[in-house]
């Protein structure tokens, strides 16, 4: 047989052992923090744990200022919170990248048009990612204590997250239909999943840091 094309079925022959073993590895992952994470997250309000806030994760805004089906869900999921008792402040945490685009005062304005008043309503507006949101609701605003509201496949890697970090976070399942796009979002949540655990590795500190601005408005 030629070299060159012993060559090319040795390279191959690597590729597809190197492509083999990112699939174990990623597989094992999101086994490990689905079940590190599972006994946190809960579908059911009533036998959800009261906490005194609710984080509430961002998603894409239209370009109106409209919440995406998505976060709308969050959103709604979380004010039922409110109205249950289970939370007594919503920080929502979300991408303001530029002057045109703000998903924290979008979701704020949302809560505001139901209802809820300015006081109990935090903004977080440097929540990038979901690293960032959850380092930046301890460091910033001092929680230690809250219920994030999200999708049910986005909840375990933020959950980990946060308890990795020794946050008492719960996590509560905002699902309310079928989402376009969904098997995208999990196949999405594979390599999420390996760069939150390089994440916490290395313990990288967020985007931003920023003044303290407790939530419950006392300076310790």
């Amino acid at each position: 047989m030629p070299i060159k094309k012993l060559l090319a079925l040795r390279v191959l022959r690597y590729l597809v052992l190197f492509g083999l073993l990112i699939l174990l590895l990623t597989s094992f992952l999101a086994y490990h923090i689905n079940d590190e994470t599972e006994a946190y997250i809960y579908d059911s309000v009533d036998a959800l744990p009261e906490t005194y806030t609710g984080l509430v994760l961002g998603a894409s805004v239209r370009r109106n200022g409209e919440l995406s089906t998505m976060l709308r869900d969050r959103v709604e999921s979380a004010l039922l919170l409110y109205k249950r008792g289970k939370i007594k402040r919503f920080l929502v945490s979300g991408d303001n990248r530029t002057t045109n685009y703000n998903e924290p005062v979008a979701m704020k304005n949302y809560l505001l048009d139901r209802g809820v008043p300015e006081e109990d309503i935090f903004m977080d507006f440097a929540g990038f990612d979901t690293y960032d949101s959850v380092y930046r609701a301890s460091y910033i605003f001092e929680v230690d204590n809250a219920i994030v509201v999200s999708q049910r496949f986005h909840l375990p890697r933020a959950v980990y997250i946060a308890r990795r970090m020794n946050l008492n976070f719960y996590g509560y399942n905002g699902d309310r239909r079928e989402y376009e796009l969904e098997s995208r979002n999990r196949f999405r949540e594979v390599a999420a999943n390996v760069k939150a655990w390089v994440e916490l590795l290395i313990n990288k500190e967020p985007h931003f840091k920023g003044d303290k601005i407790p939530i419950t408005g006392k300076n310790n």
